[in-house]
């Protein structure tokens, strides 16, 4: 079994802090196999850290979080960035083609770009997978949402720490039954739904830090683009 993170931020995304460096050594640190570095709408991070990762003895995932047109979803496996703003179902095939999987982040947590504001069930059931633990949630009745839809429709399930600083990066896991310790039998063994998820919630006083953060950066971003 290995054990993954396959949702963490670096300074690349605009809510996020950290370089690289410090996300991979916290996953080798906390005994993590593998790293997805999911940036929003952003990928290079992402592939240096593919890049990286032998040296910290991990396993990198390349990907990112793209922001559809319905809400967030993650795309793991991908080596290009998928461009933000397409529907959903749109975005599922655009991550397909080219070679990743579909994995939607807290879906039923509508305030924070939850696809469920705008999609049907039926439509989130298209999805490769289902995050059903979300490190950030300030309570866990989303995820109990979100994994009693992936139990009922038979949904592989992956968890998440959504890291946007590099100590959370393993607060949450998602251990994967891969047939050998390699990107592509990762996105196999999950898509085959061969995973168990465990985590714990993010301290409350992090949570909102990171979400200062990202909102300062994202002003500070705006103000630098009008000079």
């Amino acid at each position: 079994m290995l054990a993954a993170e396959l949702h963490s931020h670096s300074e690349l995304s605009h809510d996020g802090r950290d370089p690289i460096d410090l996300l991979l050594g916290q996953a080798q640190a906390v005994g993590l196999d593998a790293l997805a570095v999911t940036d929003h709408d952003e990928i290079d991070a992402s592939l240096a850290a593919v890049e990286k990762a032998a040296e910290y003895d991990l396993i990198g995932i390349p990907g990112l979080e793209v922001s559809t047109a319905d809400g967030h979803v993650l795309a793991l496996g991908v080596r290009e960035r998928v461009p933000a703003g397409l529907s959903f179902s749109d975005t599922l095939d655009h991550i397909r083609g080219l070679g990743g999987i579909a994995v939607v982040p807290h879906p039923f947590q509508e305030s924070r770009s939850g696809v469920l504001e705008n999609i049907s069930q039926a439509e989130l059931t298209e999805a490769d997978a289902i995050e059903v633990y979300n490190s950030r949630l300030l309570t866990g009745r989303s995820n109990r949402q979100a994994k009693r839809f992936a139990q009922r429709n038979g949904l592989p399930m992956t968890a998440g720490s959504d890291a946007h600083i590099s100590e959370m990066v393993g607060q949450a896991v998602t251990r994967i039954d891969a047939a050998e310790p390699t990107v592509q039998a990762i996105l196999d063994a999950i898509r085959g739904g061969h995973t168990t998820v465990e985590g714990k919630r993010t301290p409350w006083r992090i949570s909102f830090r990171q979400a200062a953060g990202g909102v300062r950066r994202r002003i500070e971003s705006r103000v630098g683009g009008m000079f």
